[in-house]
């Protein structure tokens, strides 16, 4: 599903990747999107962003997202957000983790939005 508003986009994403459908998750990116799967590292384009999110999808996660605000300046909105994820770990123990993502998207020409850049630890 097309997000057709900013904050959709953070929405859709999660629902994406607790649903494990790593296709419609990377539907909401800009060919040549930034993703920071963890602080310090960023990631460029598609593929780099399918292996970068293919880790989280392994741990079969439940994601939650609260209070996602945008800020628009025509077709770039920047969007405010926090998170929190329940999953499994590589090891079998339970994952807890949380954040408040920092997230540029931009309206495309047939008015839906997509990243450009996506930092889930971008608020700190």
């Amino acid at each position: 599903m097309p997000a057709r508003n900013p904050e959709d986009c953070d929405r859709l994403v999660c629902e994406a990747i607790t649903a494990g459908d790593i296709e419609a998750a990377l539907a909401l990116y800009e060919s040549t999107a930034t993703f920071v799967p963890q602080p310090g590292q960023a990631v460029t384009g598609t593929e780099a962003i399918r292996q970068a999110m293919s880790g989280f999808i392994a741990m079969k996660p439940k994601l939650v997202l609260e209070d996602v605000k945008a800020v628009r300046s025509g077709d770039i909105a920047l969007l405010y957000s926090r998170w929190f994820m329940t999953g499994t770990g590589p090891d079998g123990n339970s994952v807890n983790m949380s954040g408040r993502g920092r997230e540029v998207v931009r309206r495309q020409r047939d008015g839906t939005w997509r990243f450009i850049i996506d930092d889930p630890n971008g608020g700190g």
